[in-house]
């Protein structure tokens, strides 16, 4: 299998068509609130409104998203007032007096929903940083690592966010704390690869607990092992391939081979056994035991997975030159540009089923915002720029 240059460039002006033309122009014209600021999460194909209620996650992936573009594509004065809209809507708003981050806000900001998890922090304090860095708010940077202190604190006990305890808990590790503390500190460090070195020796640690037999677990015991439950057994191909790319950027940071090593397989080994050979498409969740996942939905294709997936297939490549990463990243493409994209009304579909047929057809809900298509497409984009020339 042969790809000469003119196949990644190819491939870059794809992704940029898709980004500029479509995707971006889509939340720029329906997501702004001109009257309470922030941004509409929940629009429907067309862009038109379905409710009100404002995701905390998603409004700070979306200031995270603008500030970024702003920072290294362009400096467009509509995007750095985008996200300004967000970050101020979010300061105003979504801090609870405990000093907590809500989970869902009213139209106005009224606060709807706490969680007992450490996310809305997280995508706070990323939308904090990226946006002090955009905007030249040093203040607002240094606030940033402020809020990184107290969530690693959450991330290390959470009775802190008022987690109970209870006697028959399995006190599960899950997949998700570390990789977004990785990918938090990847953002919050910048340059500086030792800023936070003990924390990043505790993450991937932590990450490498999961990994047992070729296979990335969800959730294990507190001693690393598998729990035969569903729960214990679940697998979520496109979480763990997430997590893949974010210890590869470490890897390369690092300069450690054995990572590098680790995070193209984690990569490799999720995609494989998460590929729906029958239909195409990357399968939601899985049990590691063979046995049917309990989650309704585990056979539907998400549009996320998928874009986890191009990027980190692609990256995997760029590190190693193996056309075996390369054959997946164009199994990959093929299967995502043919079904999620909307020729229409732009921007993409998030939900399908089995066989590949839109279940849902807006473009943003509770968990589909301005951030995972755009930041694939941009990364994508971004990664052939760099090293297309080194072809």
């Amino acid at each position: 299998m042969t790809y000469d240059k003119n196949y990644f460039l190819s491939l870059k002006k794809q992704f940029e068509q898709e980004l500029f033309e479509s995707v971006l122009p889509f939340w720029e014209k329906h997501s702004p609130d001109k009257k309470n600021g922030g941004y509409f999460n929940c629009l429907d194909r067309d862009g038109s409104v379905y409710d009100s209620t404002k995701h905390v996650w998603l409004q700070g992936r979306q200031v995270w998203m603008f500030s970024k573009l702003y920072r290294e594509v362009q400096q467009r004065p509509e995007w750095l007032d985008l996200a300004a809209s967000g970050m101020k809507f979010l300061r105003q708003h979504a801090i609870t007096p405990q000093g907590r981050v809500h989970f869902t806000l009213t139209a106005d900001g009224k606060a709807l929903y706490t969680q007992r998890k450490i996310f809305s922090e997280c995508f706070y304090t990323l939308a904090l940083n990226e946006y002090a860095i955009a905007s030249g708010q040093t203040d607002l940077q240094q606030e940033a690592l402020q809020e990184f202190e107290k969530i690693w604190e959450f991330s290390q006990d959470a009775s802190l966010v008022g987690r109970p305890s209870t006697p028959g808990d399995p006190g599960f590790k899950t997949l998700a704390i570390p990789m977004i503390m990785l990918n938090l500190m990847e953002e919050l460090s910048g340059d500086n690869h030792s800023k936070f070195q003990t924390e990043v020796d505790t993450c991937l640690a932590q990450i490498k607990k999961h990994v047992i037999d070729q296979t990335v677990y969800e959730n294990i015991s507190p001693d690393g092992g598998i729990v035969n439950t569903s729960a214990g057994r679940l697998l979520n191909p496109g979480h763990a391939i997430e997590a893949g790319w974010f210890l590869q950027h470490w890897a390369i940071r690092l300069k450690d081979d054995q990572l590098s090593e680790l995070a193209t397989n984690i990569v490799r080994w999720s995609f494989d056994k998460g590929w729906d050979k029958k239909y195409g498409g990357i399968i939601h969740f899985l049990d590691g035991g063979g046995y049917n996942p309990v989650q309704l939905e585990w056979d539907m294709k998400l549009w996320w997975p998928h874009c986890e997936a191009l990027y980190a297939h692609l990256l995997n490549y760029f590190t190693h030159r193996d056309d075996a990463d390369l054959q997946r990243f164009k199994q990959t493409y093929d299967y995502t540009f043919k079904h999620f994209p909307d020729k229409e009304h732009g921007e993409w579909f998030g939900y399908l089923n089995r066989s590949g047929e839109v279940t849902h057809r807006f473009k943003g809900g509770p968990y589909k915002g301005c951030f995972h298509v755009p930041r694939t497409l941009w990364l994508c984009h971004k990664l052939i720029s760099e090293k297309v020339d080194d072809l």
